[in-house]
């Protein structure tokens, strides 16, 4: 029963198609997936990752007409994503225009920046090999996003974060760094190393909780296999832990539970992934629907907005 890195995170937009222009003609992202909230068939889910829908390069969101997000703790605060060098990072800084020089954190060179909305982002660089280049992306091969990096979770407390990461997820404390006067303390999601299996937990007892909206983060999601899926859901529920129990979302199978101060928390098969109903030429070029939604596809179409 193992957690492999992080899968996907899931934010907020209230203008899909500018959040579509952005993350895939500015980031050079793939559509890998168009398709509908499960739970709200009147808003787009929309997936975006590397040439294959790679788990663990995805950022997706749900498109509601939200208020934007009020910053604060309880929330994730920052998504990476992993470039190849430091040349990419000056490259992508002149790409976006970015008033902000290359820093540094936990010993790696990142660019700090904002989509349209205010989701805020970091540029991480990492040596660990694309697992798939988009041949059409805006973006050159070299200097393509290859997944996601570390997370930056913000919490008012931190024995209560702490003990779920270590004691039910398994996820081992390997250090700290320090940020605006403040430790992050990093943990390790699997056993190999590197910043795609990262949770970064930052605590700031003074912050008043965030408002979720436009520009935030909904939730994270972490890998795990078919194989281990079961062991997962008895083992949340052995432990007590309130949560969702199965749910299959065509493209992978979901636990979901809230960690105590209040961040929703995915984990995510990896598998059958997003081919199981398109071919890879085709992803996310038409709106797919999962089988138990089908049926409905006409009234679907309908009550959405025009196309992302």
């Amino acid at each position: 029963m193992k957690l492999h890195g992080l899968h996907h995170v899931t934010a907020i937009t209230a203008h899909a198609r500018d959040n579509h222009d952005f993350y895939t003609r500015n980031l050079g992202l793939r559509l890998v997936k168009k398709t509908v909230n499960q739970d709200d068939l009147s808003a787009y889910h929309l997936f975006y990752a590397d040439g294959a829908g790679t788990p663990g390069t995805d950022l997706t969101f749900f498109d509601w007409p939200a208020a934007p997000e009020r910053r604060g703790t309880r929330s994730v605060t920052r998504t990476g994503l992993r470039v190849g060098s430091t040349t990419s990072l000056e490259w992508w800084r002149g790409r976006l225009g970015s008033g902000d020089s290359v820093t540094e954190r936990n010993g790696k060179p990142v660019l700090d920046f904002e989509d349209p909305e205010g989701q805020r982002l970091s540029l991480v660089v990492d040596d660990e090999p694309a697992a798939a280049v988009w041949e059409q992306s805006p973006v050159p091969a070299g200097h393509q996003i290859r997944g996601l990096g570390p997370l930056l979770l913000n919490v008012p407390t931190f024995e209560p974060t702490d003990r779920v990461f270590r004691q039910l997820l398994h996820l081992p404390n390997i250090g700290t760094y320090p940020m605006d006067g403040r430790d992050v303390h990093v943990y390790q999601i699997g056993s190999k190393p590197g910043v795609a299996r990262e949770l970064h937990l930052r605590v700031d007892p003074d912050m008043p909780a965030a408002r979720q909206g436009a520009g935030g983060v909904h939730h994270l999601a972490l890998r795990t296999t078919q194989a281990d899926y079961h062991a997962w859901a008895q083992h949340l529920a052995e432990s007590g832990t309130p949560n969702s129990g199965p749910v299959d979302r065509h493209w992978f199978r979901s636990l979901y539970f809230r960690e105590p101060n209040g961040i929703l928390i995915e984990i995510a098969t990896d598998e059958p992934g997003f081919t199981i109903d398109e071919p890879l030429e085709r992803l996310g070029e038409t709106l797919s629907l999962p089988p138990f939604l089908e049926p409905m596809r006409r009234e679907i179409e309908a009550g959405l907005k025009p196309p992302a």
